[in-house]
Order: structure tokens, then sequence, then C-alpha cells
């Protein structure tokens, strides 16, 4: 009985959700409200469609956020904009990706595309953001030195998204970099030394 009250809550919850998404985007077309996220680009969970092909595809079900196993999917409040009200988005300052795909294979609608997780294929295969590392701020690049190397530790493709040398000192490859925000949260220095840029995802 646990299981069948469980199952509709979140049965109830979906519904509720999918609502008040649709009754938000009809009043953002005929009322002409707009994003106050508008000019701002936003990171979407791995493997989303360009942005005009995610929110029209997106039924904010929630099913991406309930599934990710790091608690890194949030979803966007109502101020952010109807347009963009309940979708998917990682912060990763607060919380990043660790590239399990496990969103990308319970998308309903496609607004998430099915991405395999073998992390010898994700590198360069998809593109939440862009890791860019500030050397003066960090602790390996200081002079003199203080050996850190945190950031490449929880890099979940160290060697190949981002690479160390003497001192620990990490260099971000910005081809098989995916964003996903693990280096961001895990760093030390504050403000934080090496940050997730959002990409603009109007054309990929």
């Amino acid at each position: 009985m646990g299981d069948a009250l469980k199952g509709g809550t979140a049965s109830r919850r979906t519904l509720l959700s999918g609502v008040i998404a649709a009754a938000g985007l009809v009043a953002g077309q005929f009322v002409g409200l707009r994003s106050s996220r508008a000019g701002r680009i936003t990171i979407r969970p791995p493997g989303a469609l360009p942005e005009k092909d995610f929110l029209s595809r997106c039924t904010r079900c929630y099913q991406c956020g309930d599934i990710c196993p790091n608690g890194a999917i949030t979803f966007l409040p109502p101020k952010e904009g109807l347009a963009e009200a309940f979708t998917p988005v990682i912060e990763p300052r607060t919380q990043g990706c660790t590239a399990c795909m496990k969103c990308t294979q319970v998308c309903p609608t496609g607004a998430l595309q099915p991405v395999d997780p073998n992390p010898e294929t994700v590198p360069g295969t998809i593109k939440m953001g862009m890791a860019r590392l500030n050397k003066e701020m960090c602790y390996s690049w200081e002079e003199p030195a203080r050996t850190c190397g945190v950031c490449y530790r929880a890099c979940p493709f160290p060697g190949k998204a981002m690479t160390i040398s003497l001192f620990e000192r990490p260099t971000v490859n910005h081809e098989l970099c995916i964003g996903c925000g693990l280096c961001e949260q895990s760093c030390i220095h504050l403000p934080q030394a090496i940050r997730i840029l959002p990409v603009d995802r109007s054309q990929t």
C-alpha cells in the first residue's frame, strides 16, 4: 500500500507540473510575457537538445531530477520566466554532474537525448558547459606553488578532459571537457579558481 501511495503522489506531481508548465507556455505566448533570463545561457543536463527544441519538448515531468544520484539537477522557479519555469538546470557551484547519464535514459520526450555513459566515449560527445581556469587564482599555479590538484581528482575524465603537470598544475582540454562542474564544486579557493561557463546551445 505504501508503494501505491508513493506512486500516486509521484503521478499527481507529474500531472500538476505538466499542467502548470502548459499553462505557463500558453500565457507566455498569448500575453507576451518574457523570461527574466533573456540573453542568458543556461547549463542544461547532458544530452539536451538545442535550447529552442529543448524547451518545446521538455514537459517538466521532473524524471531527470528524480533519477539523478548526485542531486545535480534542479528546476528553474517561475520567477525566471514562464517560458523556462520548471525546466531542469545544473548549478555547478552547488552540485556537479557525475556523468552517469541516467537522466538521458529516462527522458520521455527526447528533450534529453540518450547518451552512453561509457567514459571512453563521453568526452567530446556532449557539451553542457566549459571549464575556465584562472591561473592567477589557482594555488598550484601560484608562485611559489602550493600543490593542490583537487579539481583534477574530481574530474570524471582525468587525463582527458583535464591534465596536470608539476605541482599538480591543471590544464583543461576544451575539446574533451563536458562542463560537468565537479571541478568548480571541488575547488578550495574562494572564489573558485575554476568555473563552468555556459556554451551557446542555440545550434548545438
